[in-house]
């Protein structure tokens, strides 16, 4: 099988499987905007665009957020 095939196969699947559909999107639309949020409040311009670019379902999304941001923290300056 190719790569083409198995795509088509896995959209035909999906068409008849709409709430699986709907389920992954709002899966994969949480965790991308929570990364991307926490990306930018952390001035990770790279990582921003990865996650923005790549659509992995939210798997990049949760190791950014959990091995990568969790090491850092934002800084409040009040003037």
């Amino acid at each position: 099988m190719t790569v083409a095939s198995n795509m088509i196969m896995i959209q035909d699947w999906l068409s008849m499987n709409p709430l699986i559909a709907g389920a992954l999107l709002i899966w994969a639309l949480a965790w991308k905007g929570f990364a991307l949020w926490k990306a930018a409040q952390l001035q990770h311009r790279n990582w921003f665009v990865a996650i923005l670019v790549l659509n992995t379902l939210g798997l990049l999304e949760i190791i950014y957020l959990f091995g990568i941001a969790r090491k850092y923290s934002v800084e409040v300056v009040e003037k």
